[in-house]
């Protein structure tokens, strides 16, 4: 890659040239954004998977942008208009909306207006006109009606007027395709206010209502938050809001012409006033809209990108939540009128029966409910209850509070988004081909308990209820945002090589689906893998793909105990270096903090074996395999809160944050509404929601008010939990 992207991502990402080329080196040679930031550290300077991510986003944007301009250049080159200077300028180009500014005049358009000029002939005159050779151009222009001498056969104009007319066409053409007009513009606009009015069609519809905020509104484009924007230009395009910005044409007028001036010279007399004309006219009709149409997109992006990374993190915290374990589950998705869908999952979340029972109304059956629970309770020897938070949550929590419950035995609440897409998805369908849906269901409610990491990669991120406005941002920039964010999840936390299912396997760094396949194919065809090693007999599973994969790989009770760790097998000799110099067997070091605490880092640095790797090593050796996810704790809700109508201004409650925006968070407080705590509510202004609270954290908040019409609910956060 080219010194002068290489600066350019080394300057946003805020790194050194060098770990930035040895990314991009890395990244060629197939290496994976997990194992570079894990096992490369020493080339890296100690990069976290995040910003080597974000180097690999803009190396892929330079490379797409190195390819723009080979098109670019050629394109010229055949116009016969490349000169060394202008070659200069586009290869020194780093910028992508000034590299297209000094390729719109060779850009194939559709016919213009100064395209039928020039066929009319009166590109000469616009010539003079923009070079400040005539000092009377309705003069000039007489050369340029029809019959005239000089047209040299082209048709010419009707007179003097339609000549100058046509002449001002191209230099309005010509004014909208100068670099440093366009860029003045977009620099003037930046900070313009963005405006918005209520259409003809919102008036009547109640669907604009949400949107009533917005009906006449004003602020700086570049003060606005992002979902504001995000909200207004989505009503924009289901037609109920109009949308513009305040752009003083004016002003802009004045700095288009005093941009000429600086190119050409300042013209006098009536040159003066055919060149004012043409700068109005380049304005309105061209430059106006273009530019205003660009800042708007840009701001856009930048909204796209704030938006996505509250996904990302959202994501993140969702994925890591703390699993319950291993444990033997029943899992409930409540009901009222077509009950309550139980089904009981065994250690590895393996379904070992299911039932629906009917506790609430209209079939009020709790007798005959609390029976069939006790039974399956003892039967499945039971260790952990989870219950979907969708409809009839409570009422089954308080359902179970009346179940004599296993010694040890917990109820969790658990999120519900996404299961329904999961229980309809082909992923569910190749799991439980002879369930329905509402079983499928069940089991990924449990499962999310005993281990949500497993069970919410086989679900698209978009459908976890995270962030807002996911359908309105970029979606190619969010599927890759998203998509590193499950893969550095999977790989921060390790994958149990002998039990992953095939989704998840896929995630695990240089493996994907293809290969995730045959692994689950070989195990099953040749049980259990007994060291990572047997890894390279799995078909197409060669050194490279072993290489990206192995340290994220777990195999419990392996011979090798490193095998279980985070330890990558290139490292093995140092781990085998570090217990001989003790007297000790490798088995013996792993695990044993004491010896480790006796082992000096620097005795192992050499070649390409940094202290970063050494230390890491040595981190591993004292918890091999541990798990970075939290422990899972127990919740309750405000027993005497049910309905809306329960809630009074003051309250203080239990609430899970289930979502968070730019903002504020919204927390479940039990009821089927979620309540807002704006972010204006979280502590010192302009706070970062996601650095105060996190997904499914536990909190209390105090009541703040309460909509019954529009059924919303404002709180106040006034303590953090777990």
């Amino acid at each position: 890659m080219k010194e002068i992207y290489l600066k350019q991502i080394a300057a946003r990402v805020g790194a050194k040239v060098w770990q930035i080329e040895n990314c991009v080196d890395m990244f060629a040679d197939g290496d994976t954004i997990p194992f570079i930031s894990r096992y490369r550290k020493e080339k890296t300077g100690g990069m976290d998977d995040a910003t080597v991510a974000e180097v690999k986003h803009w190396a892929d944007v330079f490379d797409q942008m190195e390819k723009r301009k080979e098109t670019i250049l050629s394109t010229i080159g055949e116009a016969g208009a490349l000169t060394d200077e202008l070659r200069g300028k586009i290869e020194a180009c780093v910028d992508a909306a000034e590299l297209e500014d000094i390729y719109l005049p060779w850009r194939p358009k559709r016919r213009t207006k100064a395209t039928v000029a020039k066929e009319l002939g009166l590109g000469p005159l616009a010539d003079l006109m923009w070079n400040l050779k005539t000092r009377d151009p309705y003069q000039s222009a007489v050369a340029f009606v029809k019959g005239s001498a000089s047209l040299k056969g082209k048709a010419g104009a009707e007179d003097a007027d339609s000549a100058l007319a046509g002449a001002r066409d191209i230099i309005a053409e010509r004014l909208s395709e100068t670099p440093v007009i366009r860029q003045d513009l977009r620099t003037i606009f930046r900070a313009r206010r963005l405006e918005s009015k209520i259409t003809k069609a919102a008036k009547d519809n109640p669907e604009a209502d949400k949107y009533r905020t917005y009906f006449d509104f004003k602020m700086p484009l570049d003060r606005m938050p992002s979902h504001n924007l995000l909200a207004i230009l989505r009503a924009e395009n289901e037609g109920f809001l109009s949308v513009g910005l305040d752009t003083d044409a004016e002003k802009c007028g004045n700095k288009i012409y005093y941009d000429f001036c600086q190119s050409q010279g300042y013209p006098g007399g009536a040159l003066a006033d055919q060149i004012k004309e043409a700068v109005a006219d380049s304005f309105k009709r061209l430059l106006e809209p273009s530019i205003s149409g660009e800042v708007i997109r840009e701001a856009k992006q930048k909204a796209d990108v704030e938006s996505i990374k509250v996904f990302g993190e959202n994501l993140r915290q969702l994925l890591l939540q703390a699993p319950v374990g291993e444990k033997r589950t029943m899992a409930v998705d409540p009901g009222f009128r077509n009950g309550c869908k139980i089904a009981c999952l065994d250690e590895q979340g393996r379904l070992l029966y299911h039932t629906i029972i009917f506790p609430h109304p209209p079939q009020n059956e709790k007798v005959k409910a609390l029976i069939a629970v006790q039974g399956m309770l003892d039967k499945y020897k039971i260790q952990a209850v989870a219950i979907g938070n969708g409809t009839a949550s409570r009422d089954t929590e308080e359902f179970f509070r009346k179940v004599q419950l296993p010694e040890g035995c917990k109820v969790w609440t658990v999120s519900e988004d996404g299961a329904s897409i999961y229980s309809a998805s082909e992923i569910a369908r190749e799991e439980f081909p002879d369930q329905d849906v509402t079983v499928r269901g069940a089991v990924s409610i449990g499962r999310r308990l005993m281990d949500p990491l497993s069970e919410l990669v086989k679900i698209d991120p978009k459908n976890l209820g995270i962030g807002q406005y996911q359908h309105d941002v970029d979606q190619a920039l969010l599927k890759e945002k998203l998509d590193n964010t499950v893969e550095s999840c999977v790989n921060s936390v390790g994958v149990n090589l002998n039990t992953a299912s095939p989704y998840l396997l896929s995630y695990v760094a240089g493996i994907g689906p293809v290969l995730a396949r045959n692994i689950v194919e070989w195990r099953t065809q040749n049980g259990a893998f007994r060291s990572r090693r047997d890894l390279l007999k799995v078909p197409r599973l060669g050194p490279k793909a072993f290489q990206q994969c192995a340290g994220f790989l777990r195999i419990r009770d392996a011979e090798n105990p490193l095998d279980a760790s985070a330890v990558h097998p290139e490292s093995y000799h140092i781990v085998d270096a570090m217990a001989a110099s003790l007297g000790v067997s490798t088995k013996e070091l792993v695990g044993n903090a004491a010896l480790c605490s006796r082992i000096k880092a620097e005795d192992y640095v050499s070649g390409d074996v940094g202290l970063p790797t050494v230390n890491d090593i040595l981190k591993e050796l004292v918890k091999p395999g541990l798990d970075p996810r939290a422990m899972a704790e127990e919740f309750a809700f405000a027993e005497d809160i049910h309905e809306l109508e329960d809630l009074k201004t003051g309250m203080e409650l239990p609430g899970i944050v289930t979502n968070i925006t730019a903002f504020g968070a919204f927390v479940d407080i039990g009821l089927h509404e979620n309540g807002l705590v704006h972010v204006s509510q979280m502590g010192p202004r302009g706070i970062d929601p996601s650095r105060v609270v996190k997904l499914h954290q536990h909190v209390r908040v105090r009541v703040l008010d309460v909509d019954t019409g529009r059924r919303r609910i404002s709180l106040k956060l006034i303590q953090q939990g777990s």
